[in-house]
């Protein structure tokens, strides 16, 4: 019996299709961005791809998913970490808060949540360390925030000024590698 691709499996049971509005829905096949409102977009299915591959989450892992949006990579984190994890995600938009956690609860995922942001505050430090954190927006530099909120021998993706960064925290020791340039809304 062949090895079941754990990412593969996240992306057959949870369609970008049901995190989508309604006027969009028949472009979610498309590989490339999707407007869900608010100068927000829905990620280019390849992209989310890379980035929950280099995340390398695992069966039980923390995880913090930064700039959730519609919900999608909130409900593909939750399946990767199964019921035994736990996935916040945190979003700024309060409309977008209403329609990602739509979208999640109808994935029947209780071990996952979408949340309202802190307005100036980055991450969720009360709730660290988190084992994974994704970040689906664009920082400048990478943010020391979130990097201070991941446990010992924790993963970080996020996208710094055009190039996407894994992060790797071993103690005290921060290790970053860059993953080709890609293009994502501002972190705010």
């Amino acid at each position: 019996m062949a090895d079941v691709d754990p990412v593969a499996a996240a992306f057959a049971a949870h369609p970008r299709e049901g995190f989508l509005p309604e006027k969009v829905r028949s472009r979610a096949a498309y590989d490339g961005p999707l407007d869900i409102g608010h100068g927000q977009t829905n990620s280019q299915p390849r992209t989310v791809e890379a980035m929950l591959r280099l995340l390398d989450v695992r069966p039980g892992d923390r995880v913090l998913d930064v700039g959730a949006g519609s919900g999608w990579t909130t409900a593909l984190l939750a399946h990767l970490t199964g019921p035994g994890g736990r996935v916040v995600g945190l979003e700024l938009e309060p409309d977008l808060v209403v329609f990602g956690s739509g979208n999640l609860a109808r994935t029947d995922q209780p071990w996952a949540s979408l949340e309202q942001a802190t307005p100036g505050r980055l991450g969720d430090p009360d709730r660290a360390p988190y084992d994974r954190i994704l970040v689906s927006a664009e920082a400048r530099t990478t943010p020391r925030a979130l990097v201070d909120q991941l446990a010992d021998g924790g993963r970080m993706v996020v996208p710094v000024a055009g190039e996407l960064l894994l992060v790797v925290r071993e103690g005290e020791q921060v290790v970053e590698t860059g993953h080709g340039g890609y293009r994502f809304v501002p972190l705010r």
